[in-house]
């Protein structure tokens, strides 16, 4: 007896753009009173990519997005909705994602943005899996891009060395298969905001008076987020009745080595099982979980058919957590 069938999001093609300009830790420290060693001891990071003037929050999502769906082969005229996750987009409106329409040639898509720090791509992930579940569209582009080189005070030491530049985009196509096949199997999105406080950008729209610099409580957000990300990978599990045997690959968001480690530990996951980027790219908010996941991809170490769990927290603070089967 064959297997019943069932419509799915399935991860159909991924693509990245990461600017130009490459930004070693030796190149802040003339910038800001830090080392080589004080960054990378603490967060693992030894580079970052700062966007050009040309390489806007839209153009970068642009090129991540030609790159998913060339994998797919799937032409822009059959996306049905663009969702781009960031917190640096390029005007308060129109969104974002309608620029990203516009320069792929995505005529039939309609397009939004979603604001959820870091957390972007998982809950843009969770809208497009419920999107295609319904029946509202058969492609469907999710999209993390972020230019936080503009929001970071460099005369703070302790925020401007963390934050990179850079895009990620995945092509979700709706497939129907069987249990044991391939796509989003769930999502699980939460916020707190209670705890706004602990990471947010000082400034907006409607705000002059302010500069819109990031601002964050180190040490409290990485007090929260071993517990948080743990909890909502555990739930996952749960969820799906697995444990972390289970999974092939763990790819959370790339804020910091020690939070990642953390949670590894915490999960009771090998090392070599858990994918790390932070140091080449530093945290690149929504589009760092795409980017990991994309190296992971090219470089062979995720194969079609391996669980994949995925996770991130956020400002407001915003987690979640994502299972897919490639």
């Amino acid at each position: 007896m064959s297997e019943t069938l069932r419509r799915r999001a399935v991860l159909a093609g991924i693509g990245t753009y990461l600017p130009e300009k490459i930004v070693s830790n030796a190149e802040m420290a003339e910038r800001v009173e830090t080392s080589d060693d004080w960054i990378v001891e603490r967060t693992g990071i030894r580079q970052r990519h700062f966007a050009g003037p040309h390489e806007t929050c839209a153009f970068m999502g642009a090129a991540a997005a030609r790159g998913a769906l060339a994998m797919a082969g799937v032409a822009a005229e059959d996306v049905g909705a663009i969702i781009l996750a960031t917190s640096t987009p390029d005007q308060a409106f129109p969104a974002t994602a309608v620029h990203v329409q516009a320069a792929i040639g995505a005529k039939k898509a309609f397009g939004f943005d979603i604001a959820a720090a870091c957390s972007g791509f998982i809950y843009a992930l969770g809208l497009a899996n419920s999107m295609i579940q319904a029946g509202q569209a058969d492609n469907i582009l999710v999209i993390g891009s972020e230019v936080y080189s503009r929001i970071l005070n460099f005369a703070d030491r302790g925020t401007c060395v963390l934050f990179g530049d850079g895009a990620g985009a995945v092509l979700l196509s709706a497939r129907d298969v069987p249990e044991s096949g391939p796509g989003i199997l769930s999502t699980h999105l939460h916020s707190d905001g209670t705890l706004a406080d602990m990471l947010y950008v000082d400034g907006a729209v409607g705000q002059p008076d302010k500069p819109g610099h990031l601002v964050m409580n180190g040490r409290e957000v990485f007090r929260h987020a071993v517990t948080l990300l743990a909890s909502a990978v555990n739930e996952a599990l749960a969820f799906n009745n697995l444990t972390s045997k289970d999974i092939d690959w763990l790819v959370p968001h790339q804020a910091n080595r020690r939070i990642i480690d953390g949670v590894g530990r915490k999960l009771g996951m090998p090392p070599e099982r858990v994918v790390v980027t932070v140091d080449q790219h530093a945290n690149t908010s929504a589009a760092s979980i795409p980017l990991a996941l994309a190296q992971a991809m090219s470089d062979g170490r995720i194969k079609p058919g391996q669980l994949i769990l995925l996770e991130a927290l956020g400002g407001g603070l915003t987690w979640g957590s994502a299972l897919l089967r490639l």
